[in-house]
């Protein structure tokens, strides 16, 4: 496990060399066909012969569910294991290794639900994937929702069209507004170490968020040179659906605005190059293969005109989205450790990514993650985790009011889920510095938050 860029997949294939592993992927981009190099798949050359599985054989137009995730990990596990080889579950796709481990999602209904706030089911996806343009039927069947379950439809974007309709479609089968199910489920079901599915070993790689930030805006920048640009070419369709398959990946959806004004300018006509240095030509075939070449050139050029501003735009909205991505898997590890007591081991790479150095990969990274799994493989099969520490676990978690919506004011009306991650965010630096300017500002008529249940009534 771990955040983008720390060195999950490096690390599974270095294992290779201490235990007769085969791996799993786990991220809910690369499992996808296509944008090899968007999606950073680990090439065939560098996978050093180890067996790779679910990394890239989905249809990029199709929907990949944590369920499909599921129904198709359990049985290779199942072979994996009957190979007497060890199965390694990759990836920052956390929802994914929840839906397998666990029996949340065990069942057809569950898979309509949103992890029950406890975790933001967003992978490598582009943050906003699942909100809809669209609104003219959208808002009947959420103005339908919010009649049936104002809960459920208190927490989704009026325009998430995929969601609101899971939810009725929930709804309709089972006769139980989505967000009693959802908690009575999840209290039941959810990140119980007894419960779990298989006898874990759960391993983070992580690293400081400086570097994590620099090193993913050099591979962004790396990306770009490897041919990120071309496959983001490849893939542009104006009428295509951006909230399903490959193209909710970040690094799509950003180039959307400077690949339709570049089409829009050109059209099908020449055009005069001497200026440019562009070259551009009629036949739509012809244009979408010359968009490559002049996507570097425009790169490449001195001039300061919209299609560079627009371009260059695009890729530091990737690097931005990437960075903010790295925030979402840390916090996400981080409630799996404190609202479920998971046992994860966590490795450190940031020496190894700021100074590039084997030697510090090995010693802080490899060399412990062997530890780690071989004091599993030692442990006794039939150990249970400690009575008394289930019990403390499962009184919080049955304590918890996970649909509790606190809408910080401070913040321009963020909304936080739950107690847990509004203490977190009271304490963050940011919060701090804006709610003692509000506070300043307003003197007693400062409230620094609001909670909502429900439809969003005011307590």
């Amino acid at each position: 496990m771990g955040s983008t860029g720390a060195g999950k997949s490096k690390l599974a294939i270095d294992l290779a060399a201490y235990f007769p592993i085969e791996v799993i992927n786990a991220d809910s981009m690369q499992v996808y066909g296509g944008l090899d190099v968007l999606t950073n798949k680990v090439p065939l050359d560098e996978q050093k012969g180890v067996p790779h599985h679910l990394l890239g054989t989905v249809n990029p137009n199709e929907e990949f569910t944590a369920k499909m995730f599921r129904d198709l990990a359990i049985p290779l596990i199942d072979r994996i294991c009957s190979r007497n080889h060890l199965p390694v579950i990759v990836g920052g796709t956390n929802y994914y290794i929840q839906a397998l481990v666990s029996p949340f999602l065990m069942d057809e209904a569950a898979n309509h639900m949103d992890d029950g706030g406890l975790s933001e089911a967003l992978g490598e996806e582009h943050p906003d994937s699942e909100v809809d343009s669209g609104e003219s039927n959208c808002n009947v069947s959420f103005d339908r929702l919010k009649a049936i379950d104002p809960i459920a439809a208190n927490r989704i974007h009026p325009n998430n069209k995929r969601k609101i309709n899971q939810y009725l479609s929930l709804y309709a089968r089972s006769g139980v507004v989505p967000s009693k199910l959802f908690q009575e489920k999840t209290v039941e079901n959810w990140g119980r170490v007894e419960n779990f599915r298989y006898r874990c070993c759960f391993i983070c790689v992580d690293a400081s968020l400086p570097v994590l930030d620099r090193y993913v805006e050099e591979r962004v920048d790396v990306m770009v040179d490897s041919g990120l640009l071309n496959e983001v070419c490849d893939i542009y369709d104006i009428d295509a659906d951006y909230s399903r398959g490959l193209r909710q990946a970040i690094g799509v959806r950003e180039f959307e605005t400077f690949l339709r004004v570049y089409l829009s300018k050109i059209g099908h006509a020449k055009v005069d190059a001497s200026d440019t240095g562009l070259t551009y030509l009629e036949s739509p075939k012809q244009v979408g293969e010359m968009l490559k070449e002049n996507m570097k050139a425009i790169l490449e050029s001195s001039i300061e005109d919209q299609l560079k501003v627009l371009l260059e735009g695009a890729i530091e909205s990737v690097k931005a989205n990437t960075r903010r991505l790295v925030r979402q898997q840390k916090r996400r590890i981080q409630r799996l450790q404190t609202l479920f007591g998971w046992d994860i081991n966590f490795v450190d790479s940031t020496e190894a990514i700021s100074c590039r150095s084997n030697d510090s990969w090995d010693a802080r990274v490899v060399e412990p993650a062997v530890e780690f799994i071989r004091n599993f493989q030692d442990a006794n099969s039939s150990e249970s985790p400690d009575l008394e520490a289930r019990k403390h676990s499962e009184t919080s978690l049955s304590m918890r009011d996970l649909w509790t919506q606190y809408v910080c004011k401070a913040c321009g009306d963020r909304v936080l889920r739950g107690a847990h991650e509004w203490e977190q965010h009271r304490q963050g630096r940011s919060h701090r510095k804006r709610a003692a300017r509000m506070k300043k500002l307003l003197g007693s008529d400062y409230v620094e938050r609001d909670i909502r249940r429900g439809a969003g009534i005011r307590i």
